[in-house]
């Protein structure tokens, strides 16, 4: 069978879980290996880094957001050095675009660890961000009251949704909301009222992606600069995923009888079938590229989780054992 292909029907949900298991390794495609290296650094991030350990011994709960399309590469090592110790509520955001059985899964596996506690949400919905200061108030039982708020700061990589978060537990603009990266570039501070004191910070990305698989699912969902990634090769190593994970949500969004055969087919007839066509017929796959990394990230595809936690702990085993 050639692993380069993954020439797909509609496997039934019961088969998913071991249909293509040569291919669930989620290895980059055949078709980006070796052309692109993600490595996105912003210079404030190792100002924020430092700050971020400056702050650190003065709070009481932290509060990580993570995309819970993909909880573990949204998650930034250079936390789990600085936080010693520290609770922690971990905010899956962006919950309405993930895969709801897998979040849930998510959700059980954090929750393994002491001090840990995982809340999906959308940041912009008020009432599931309500919870979240109940859940920090219970991590700190001792503080909470008038004159000892529960001292807490928001943390995460960029393009995860702080500030968005950050503004509805406010109830009021109170940082800087984009659709793109490295918004927020210096700490803040909030009085939410509600005997909760919240540190806002710049988001914080580690020096060097070395794991590039991580790096390439953070590309696909929006969390790094454009300027540092090509949309081609983002397109299909998504599109490789898409069909070994989601074949029946590309097949439904896109209209195709079956599955092609390769991502490269796979962006050529969305190509076509969008009319991305160039003089000659020939397909514009940067603009198909563009074009199908957008309506995945905006959820267009339908909910799609890029991590799973039994992949990812076979992905930290392979890790360990380079090392």
């Amino acid at each position: 069978m050639d692993e380069g292909r993954f020439r797909l029907t509609n496997p039934n949900r019961e088969d998913k879980s071991t249909y293509w298991v040569f291919r669930l390794s989620l290895a980059l495609p055949r078709e980006t290996k070796k052309k692109m290296k993600i490595n996105w650094y912003p210079g404030h991030m190792k100002r924020a880094r430092r700050q971020i350990g400056d702050m650190l011994p003065r709070i009481d709960v932290v509060i990580e957001v993570l995309d819970a399309r993909l909880p573990m590469s949204s998650a930034n090592p250079i936390l789990r050095e600085l936080n010693r110790d520290k609770p922690c509520v971990k905010v899956l955001n962006k919950d309405d675009l993930a895969d709801p059985e897998v979040t849930q899964e998510w959700v059980g596996h954090f929750e393994k660890e002491d001090g840990i506690r995982a809340l999906p949400l959308e940041a912009k919905e008020t009432l599931s961000v309500a919870l979240l200061p109940k859940l920090c108030r219970s991590l700190a039982p001792r503080r909470g009251k008038p004159g000892k708020p529960v001292r807490t700061m928001v943390v995460g990589i960029p393009n995860v949704g702080k500030s968005t978060l950050i503004n509805t537990l406010a109830g009021k603009r109170v940082a800087r909301v984009g659709n793109r990266p490295a918004l927020t570039t210096c700490p803040q501070q909030i009085d939410l009222h509600n005997h909760i004191l919240l540190s806002d910070t710049p988001g914080l990305l580690w020096p060097r992606l070395e794991d590039q698989k991580g790096a390439y699912r953070l590309a696909v969902s929006g969390a790094i600069g454009d300027k540092a990634v090509d949309y081609v090769d983002l397109a299909l190593f998504a599109a490789e995923f898409m069909a070994v994970r989601y074949p029946e949500q590309v097949i439904h969004r896109y209209k195709f009888e079956t599955m092609p055969g390769t991502a490269t087919e796979i962006i050529d007839e969305i190509g076509r079938r969008r009319g991305c066509l160039i003089s000659g017929g020939e397909i514009d796959v940067q603009r198909t590229a563009e074009i199908f990394l957008r309506e995945l990230r905006a959820g267009w595809l339908g909910r799609v989780s890029f991590e799973r936690v039994e992949d990812m702990v076979v992905e930290e085993k392979e890790e360990d054992l380079k090392t």
